[in-house]
């Protein structure tokens, strides 16, 4: 779990992935879970606690802390993926 906008992992850009829309009834979402993949296919969840107002523009900052997180643990993998969000 980390905590919004503190993360041990350092930022990259990531402005060229595409990434999905989800459909999730945002004002009942508490937590989100983002998981990426390096090139072998092993997975580094990030899963942060929400609060009132966490809405799909909030949702780019926990895609990219689990991209960051794969990209430094799998020795700075540039084949890391967005694999899928979990909105609980």
């Amino acid at each position: 779990m980390v905590v919004h906008g503190r993360t041990r992992w350092a930022h990259r850009d990531y402005h060229a992935i595409v990434r999905p829309n989800y459909q999730w009834n945002w004002a009942q979402v508490r937590s989100v879970t983002c998981s990426a993949a390096d090139a072998g296919g092993d997975q580094y969840p990030v899963s942060e606690v929400t609060g009132p107002g966490f809405a799909p523009g909030n949702l780019s900052d926990v895609e990219d802390d689990a991209l960051d997180r794969c990209y430094s643990e799998a020795g700075q993998d540039a084949g890391c993926t967005l694999v899928d969000c979990i909105g609980n």
